[in-house]
């Protein structure tokens, strides 16, 4: 494959992603978990032998400025934020395409520009 065609080929590719990255949807970082809890209460059934826990309850955690930030959800949020979290890794994973094609693509036009750049400084 010419060095044109293959850079067309990642023009193409490109267009390509480009639209599978703008219908990707709303996103979000962190993780979803169903859990159990201990309250802390001494005398309550959570402390008991055999603990009988509380729960289940939805948690959405994320790192916000360096520290981790977890919220209790309802099971639809935790519904709306595992779609988030998965569209973004969605386009975290078209987002990694792009960079590889750009670093291909890239190999090519610095190679075509310095071969200008050489003929524009040789004698004629």
């Amino acid at each position: 494959m010419s060095q044109t065609s293959a850079l067309k080929a990642y023009e193409e590719e490109l267009r390509d992603l480009a639209g599978k990255l703008a219908g990707v949807g709303f996103m979000s970082q962190g993780s979803v978990v169903h859990r159990y809890t201990r309250c802390a209460a001494q005398g309550c059934r959570c402390h008991g032998d055999p603990p009988r826990l509380h729960g289940p309850y939805w948690q959405w955690s994320t790192a916000v400025g360096g520290k981790t930030v977890t919220r209790r959800i309802t099971e639809e949020q935790a519904a709306l934020y595992k779609e988030w979290i998965a569209n973004r890794k969605h386009a975290l994973e078209i987002l990694a395409r792009i960079e590889e094609l750009s670093r291909r693509a890239g190999e090519i036009l610095l190679q075509e520009a310095a071969s200008a750049s050489d003929r524009a400084t040789r004698p004629a």
